[in-house]
C-alpha cells in the first residue's frame, strides 16, 4: 500500500507540472510579443537616390597644351649653342639657341660697301645732273644730253635704294641667328645640338603654350553626337576630388583607322597649375537636358486605387507615412519615380501592404539601389 501510495504521488506531481510548465511557456511568447510590439515592426528601407535617367559616361584621356610650335631657324647655319633644356619654362624674348654669325656678319658688312658704293655714284650723277641741266638753259648742251643725265641720276637713286634695302635684309638675317621664344611656355623636344648644320626653318625646339591647356580623348562613334551636346567636365588621376570645367574645342572629322574612335580635344579655360601637360584625365560627360529620376523595388509600391505612394520611414522616431509619388515608368524589377520623396529619404521595399501609419515601424536593415 506504500509504494501505491508513492506512485499515485508521482503521478500528481507529474500532472501538475505537465500544466504549469506550458502556462509559463505562454506568457513568456506574450511577454516577448509585447516586447517586440512595443518596439515597432521591423522593416527594410531603402534611401531614395535622384541620377539624371541618361546616365554618365566617362573617357580617360591626356592633357596636353592647345598650341605647340616647331621653332626653327629663318636662316641657315651651323649651331652654336642651345641655351634651353627639356621641360625648361621660357618667356616671350628668351633666347633658345644660336647660329654661328661669322658669314652673316660678312654678307651685313658687304651690304653696306655696296651702300657706301651707290652713295658715291647717286652724288656723281646728281651733279652731271644739275650741271646738264644749267648748260641747257644757258643753249650750250642738247636736250638728249640733259635726258642721259636724268637717267643716270635716276639709276643711281634706284641703285641706293636696292643697297639700303640689302642693308635691312642683312641685318635682319644676322637677328636671325638667335632663335627666341614668342610666347611664354615649356619646352617639351630639343631637336639640334651644337655643331649641327640646319636649313632655314628646319625644326629646332618644340615649345608648347602655357596659355590655354586642353583634354584629348578618343570618342567612340556612337557617342559623337553626345560630345557635342553634353555637359563635359574633367578631373585629374592626380587629383581626383577636385573638377574642371571643360569645352568641346575640336573633333576630328574622321575616324581612326585602328580603333574607329574620333580625337575630340576639350579645352580647359580654368586649368590651375595643378594641370601639367601629359597628366592622365578622366573626361565625364553628362546630359544637362536629361530628367533626374530614382529607382526603388517593385515592391515597394503601394497602391489601392488612390495612385501610387511610398512609404517613407523615421529611423529616428519610428514613424510611417504615406507619399504619393510621380511614376515615371516600369520596369522588370523596378519601379522610376520622378519626384513625391526627398533624397535621402528612407522608403519601406517589404511588406508595405501589412504596414498601418499608426503603428510604428523599427527599421533592421537597409539597401541601396
Amino acid at each position: 500500500m506504500v509504494q501505491f501510495s508513492t506512485f499515485l504521488r508521482k503521478n500528481n506531481i507529474l500532472a501538475a507540472l505537465a500544466v504549469i510548465l506550458p502556462a509559463f511557456a505562454l506568457a513568456a511568447c506574450s511577454e516577448n510579443a509585447a516586447e517586440q510590439s512595443d518596439k515597432g515592426r521591423p522593416v527594410l528601407v531603402s534611401p531614395v537616390r535622384y541620377v539624371p535617367q541618361s546616365p554618365e559616361r566617362s573617357f580617360v584621356g591626356t592633357i596636353r597644351p592647345r598650341v605647340e610650335t616647331d621653332m626653327g631657324f629663318r636662316v641657315p647655319g651651323k649651331v652654336a649653342k642651345r641655351l634651353v633644356e627639356v621641360g625648361q619654362i621660357v618667356d616671350v624674348g628668351q633666347p633658345l639657341a644660336t647660329l654661328d654669325e661669322v658669314d652673316l656678319k660678312l654678307q651685313a658688312e658687304q651690304s653696306q660697301a655696296e651702300l657706301s658704293a651707290a652713295t658715291g655714284v647717286l652724288a656723281q650723277a646728281s651733279a652731271a645732273e644739275g650741271r646738264a641741266n644749267e648748260l641747257r638753259g644757258r643753249g650750250w648742251s642738247t636736250q638728249a644730253q640733259v635726258d642721259q643725265a636724268k637717267a643716270a641720276a635716276d639709276e643711281a637713286r634706284a641703285r641706293l635704294e636696292r643697297a639700303e634695302r640689302s642693308v635691312e635684309l642683312t641685318r635682319n638675317s644676322l637677328s636671325y641667328a638667335t632663335l627666341v621664344a614668342d610666347s611664354r611656355g615649356v619646352v617639351t623636344a630639343t631637336l639640334v645640338e651644337p655643331g649641327q648644320v640646319v636649313a632655314a626653318g628646319q625644326t629646332a625646339i618644340r615649345v608648347a603654350r602655357s596659355a590655354e591647356k586642353e583634354a584629348v580623348v578618343a570618342i567612340p562613334e556612337t557617342l559623337v553626337n553626345f560630345a557635342k551636346t553634353g555637359d563635359a567636365s574633367v578631373t585629374l588621376w592626380s587629383e581626383p576630388g577636385k573638377k574642371y570645367a571643360a569645352r568641346l574645342r575640336e573633333i576630328a572629322p574622321a575616324a581612326d583607322a585602328a580603333t574607329r574612335t574620333y580625337q575630340a580635344k576639350f579645352s580647359l579655360p580654368d586649368a590651375d597649375g595643378a594641370v601639367s601637360l601629359g597628366m592622365t584625365a578622366t573626361l565625364t560627360l553628362a546630359d544637362s537636358a536629361s530628367e533626374r529620376v530614382a529607382r526603388l523595388p517593385l515592391s515597394a509600391l503601394f497602391n489601392q486605387g488612390d495612385g501610387p505612394a511610398l512609404y517613407v520611414a523615421d529611423p529616428r522616431t519610428g514613424d510611417v507615412s504615406l507619399k504619393p509619388v510621380q511614376v515615371k515608368a516600369y520596369e522588370t524589377d523596378n519601379v522610376v519615380i520622378t519626384g513625391g520623396v526627398e533624397e535621402g529619404a528612407s522608403v519601406v521595399v517589404l511588406g508595405v501592404q501589412k504596414l498601418d501609419p499608426a503603428r510604428k515601424v523599427r527599421v533592421v536593415s537597409s539597401l541601396s539601389f
